[in-house]
């Protein structure tokens, strides 16, 4: 069980201000916590090795693949505002 003492150093600590209600209420609700804590800790584990993944990652992204790219005609095409090849865009900085 966690002291109630604790909590109120764990909250100072955390910047939280808690009423009594709220002090009572995390005070058991955290001993709860640290009890399920201390059962997992008895279980052993030692036959089981470090793991950062549950499952296997694999890569799902395409290989890259050189193409031809889009005529500039067709990327300008819906474009605001051109200038000759290029893009036409409002100035952000003075």
């Amino acid at each position: 069980m966690i002291a109630r003492s604790d909590v109120q150093k764990v909250a100072a600590l955390a910047r939280l201000e808690l009423s009594e209600d709220q002090l009572e209420r995390m005070t058991t609700e955290l001993g709860a916590i640290l009890e399920h804590i201390a059962t997992l800790s008895e279980l052993r584990t030692d036959h089981i090795g470090p793991t950062s993944q549950v499952l296997d990652l694999h890569n799902v992204l395409r290989e890259d693949s050189e193409r031809p790219s889009l005529p500039v005609e067709a990327v300008l095409a819906n474009a605001p505002d051109r200038e000759e090849d290029y893009f036409r865009v409002r100035a952000i900085l003075e």
